[in-house]
């Protein structure tokens, strides 16, 4: 007796399914499997000390690299805001130059500069404020 193969059970016929969610397993995930392995490993033959200690660094190991991660994503997002305010420190005193709404130059000399949740505030003398974007020219006052 002969039987055949049923070839709409073949993986090749599975559709492919696309993943959601993270793929990276991150420390609470680790350590989930850690205890899972723990408590089921056999009584009889019990994980050796050294696997144990290795896992345990490894755990360690991947918590350090995650506080590390993200207090460098910290440095750095506190280094672009605190940046962007010193680079466009230097055109206090300055003379600088934009178009108004009307598509007219004006120019007036900058008094200070502020951070805005829209960017980068110059204030003039005239008590006018002009983002950093409008900007067509900065030079020395006369």
């Amino acid at each position: 007796m002969m039987t055949s193969i049923d070839t709409s059970l073949l993986l090749s016929n599975k559709p492919n399914t696309a993943r959601t969610g993270n793929s990276n397993l991150g420390k609470d995930e680790f350590l989930k499997i850690l205890m899972t392995q723990l408590q089921n490993q056999d009584p009889m033959n019990p994980m050796e000390d050294k696997e144990f200690i290795a896992q345990m660094a490894q755990f360690s190991t991947l918590e350090q690299t995650t506080n590390m991660a993200s207090m460098l994503e910290k440095l750095i997002n506190t280094q672009t805001q605190n940046d962007s305010i010193l680079k466009y420190s230097e055109m206090i005193g300055k003379k600088v130059e934009w178009k108004n709404d009307d598509a007219e130059n004006e120019s007036d000399i900058v008094k200070s500069i502020k951070q805005s949740e829209g960017g980068i505030l110059l204030e003039l003398e005239n008590g006018e404020e002009i983002s950093n974007d409008s900007v067509i020219k900065v030079s020395k006052p006369d």
